[in-house]
């Protein structure tokens, strides 16, 4: 029912590429999940958005305190958000701080490599040298067009929320991901817009009290853009878990 790419695509055995069918297992729709960097114009209809939405509440959160929130963008709203985050994107990074640290400063060992590993692959499918600067953060300004996607979803929760409501948020999220594949649609999580946080507060309602954490597009992937298929590599199962008892 699915099928892998091998060879001069540069995809490895039983990473699934291509779905031909109509319902999804979950195997299936985790195998079928990656971050889209290049959708189509193809609208999203709030029908099924909402039809994600309702299910994807079914998430587990400590408590059942549910601390996630979403406002969903389309259409003007959306294209006014873009608007805004262009005029600040030629004054650098360096000038805007995320609200928290999108990776840790002690980031190091195969935690690093993996991140270092992942951008070289990526800019290595758009055909862009490392020293090609230029074209590179012309590459990171789409974070800020959704990857051209039709809808963008940007992300909230009060601010007095610890690392356990963090991680129920990101437990949302993958819901979210994976229905959007039963669906035939898909997403790229962007935490990279945490860095304009206080220009998105200007243009969308966010409540003060709550921090802003990311973005996901949301729509259909371009299946023909090298950037939406090349291998995106996973650590071997020993590097993650240990059995002990069995």
């Amino acid at each position: 029912m699915y099928e892998t790419k091998l060879g001069d695509t540069g995809w490895r055995e039983g990473f699934v590429t291509e779905w031909h069918g109509v319902d999804l297992s979950v195997t299936e729709a985790v195998q079928t999940r990656r971050s889209i960097r290049k959708f189509t114009e193809q609208p999203v209809d709030r029908e099924t958005l909402t039809r994600i939405l309702k299910k994807a509440q079914r998430s587990p959160s400590g408590g059942n305190t549910q601390p996630w929130h979403g406002i969903v963008l389309t259409g003007e709203p959306m294209q006014k958000l873009f608007a805004r985050i262009a005029e600040e994107f030629p004054k650098g990074r360096e000038v805007h701080k995320p609200e928290y640290h999108i990776y840790p400063p002690e980031l190091d060992g195969a935690f690093e490599q993996r991140r270092f590993g992942v951008g070289e692959d990526l800019y290595g499918a758009l055909e862009i040298a490392r020293e090609e600067k230029g074209k590179r953060l012309m590459w990171f300004a789409e974070n800020f067009r959704a990857f051209g996607a039709p809808v963008l979803m940007l992300v909230h929760t009060p601010k007095y929320m610890g690392p356990p409501q963090w991680s129920d948020i990101g437990m949302w999220l993958q819901t979210i991901a994976l229905l959007l594949r039963e669906e035939g649609l898909d997403c790229c999580f962007q935490e990279a817009w945490a860095v304009y946080s206080p220009q998105i507060r200007e243009v969308v309602d966010i409540p003060d009290d709550h921090i802003f954490f990311c973005g996901m597009a949301i729509g259909y992937r371009d299946r023909q853009a090298p950037v939406n298929t090349f291998d995106v590599k996973r650590a071997p199962l020993d590097e993650a878990v240990r059995w002990e008892g069995w």
